[in-house]
């Protein structure tokens, strides 16, 4: 059995959620290492939409072993807050979730930090959701971060607390906001470690020891390529790698653990946030997506910007994540346009990019160079198997294949589980396709 990592293609919210929700029943171990609770994996069971945030989107599933590694960092209220909800559903919680005791936490003076560093940069600001996720990678590079284990020791967890509250309040002051007391945080987190205790393990041992066993693993990214910290489109990125390359470094697992590495993708292009965007669509037609495909963020409800498929970025992912495979997701909002628009090149300054810019700056000031597909008057919404599919359709499928080198084994036809087309001879090179169609 295979062991796949879901890698979203573009800016986040590619449907990744519904991918791993979908992809679960065929592996033992869903497994989530980058980001925090700045993710909202939207997963539809029987009508009822459910956000999850932190927790791997496979714990819907019975008898599957879910894991935050340590390249996560860990909000513990969140999660907390979390696995209540998920008990109210009815989901089981106890025994199937595993953290990792090196992910960092995310404590009270994050978020605030973050708010005040927004609010310096003005128009320049990066549109973060200002829930701490960055300043606490911030503090992990900087070697002051306090990690999930060690509220499981008093002395050590005062002593980094203090340490950080020392510096902090320093920023507080100057920008005239309330100093934080370390009593109050401390007994709170105390509080959060006798709860979260029975959940930290040591990741990386837990993993190697399963898959020697012969256990198969899902690796469940959060974000996207075009967001990670190193590949991404600094500045306007998130703060960890989204990219394949985090699998190893936020598990602690060997890259001969990944063997095969899907990437999702909407069938056009959505950004959240501030940052450059060279097919963003303004006007009727953005709107028009916007509202059809409810480009609403899970996390923040804050609008998303959309804009027309970008090949150049999609190759981009497929080199930067040794993409081979594509579950190409949303592909029901387009229905019923007469012409769809697909941006094959870029130039800047007159002159062809070969390659997806990086630097904001020049991708800020490229043209992108369309070239107009014919829309598919029968709807795609709904459709559960590959022969049912609009040849206008499928012509658009292969047309987007051929540029980006990379085949489609899923296509999402709504956001139910049902409304999903299995393109089986693909799929069957990857895992037994029988366990998540039955």
């Amino acid at each position: 059995m295979s062991n796949i990592a879901v890698i979203g293609m573009q800016w986040g919210d590619e449907g990744k959620g519904k991918v791993t929700d979908l992809l679960t029943p065929a592996f033992d171990i869903i497994a989530r290492y980058q980001g925090g609770n700045n993710a909202g994996h939207t997963v539809y069971v029987k009508d009822k939409k459910i956000v999850l945030h932190l927790i791997p989107s496979g714990i819907l599933h019975k008898n599957k072993l879910c894991v935050i590694g340590n390249g996560v960092v860990l909000d513990p209220k969140a999660f907390l807050e979390e696995l209540d909800q998920l008990r109210d559903l009815g989901v089981e919680v106890d025994h199937n979730i595993v953290v990792s005791k090196n992910a960092h936490l995310i404590l009270p003076y994050h978020p605030s930090i973050e708010k005040i560093t927004e609010h310096a940069m003005g128009q320049n600001k990066i549109g973060t959701t200002c829930k701490g996720i960055g300043p606490s990678y911030v503090d992990k590079a900087a070697r002051l971060g306090v990690k999930a284990g060690d509220l499981l020791n008093e002395d050590i967890l005062q002593a980094k607390i203090d340490q950080n509250i020392r510096q902090k309040n320093i920023v507080f002051s100057h920008h005239q906001r309330p100093l934080i007391d370390t009593e109050k945080i401390l007994d709170e987190y105390l509080k959060y470690g006798e709860k979260i205790k029975k959940y930290l393990q040591d990741v990386s041992f837990l993993l190697d020891e399963k898959l020697k066993k012969g256990a198969s693993v899902l690796f469940e990214g959060a974000q996207g390529t075009l967001l990670d910290l190193d590949h991404g489109t600094y500045p306007y990125v998130t703060s960890s790698n989204s990219t394949v390359g985090g699998v190893c470094t936020g598990l602690g697992v060997g890259p001969d653990k990944v063997d095969h590495v899907m990437g999702v993708a909407k069938a056009y292009s959505t950004r959240v946030g501030n940052g450059p965007f060279p097919t963003e669509i303004h006007g009727a037609m953005g709107t028009h997506l916007q509202q059809t495909g409810n480009e609403f963020g899970a996390t923040t409800g804050r609008p998303r910007r959309c804009g027309w498929l970008d090949a150049m970025a999609l190759k981009y992912a497929v080199r930067v994540n040794g993409i081979q495979k594509v579950v190409l997701t949303k592909s029901d909002v387009l229905d019923g346009l007469e012409e769809i628009k697909v941006c094959t090149g870029y130039t800047y300054k007159g002159s062809k990019v070969e390659s997806f810019p990086t630097e904001s700056w020049i991708l800020k000031e490229v043209k992108p160079l369309f070239k107009v597909i014919k829309g598919w008057k029968n709807r795609v919404q709904g459709i559960h198997d590959h022969s049912s599919l609009p040849k206008s359709f499928l012509d658009y499928v292969r047309f987007i294949e051929d540029l980006i080198q990379a085949e489609v084994v899923m296509i999402s036809t709504g956001a139910q589980r049902k409304d999903t087309v299995f393109i089986q001879e693909k799929m069957n090179t990857l895992l037994d396709i029988r366990k998540i169609m039955g």
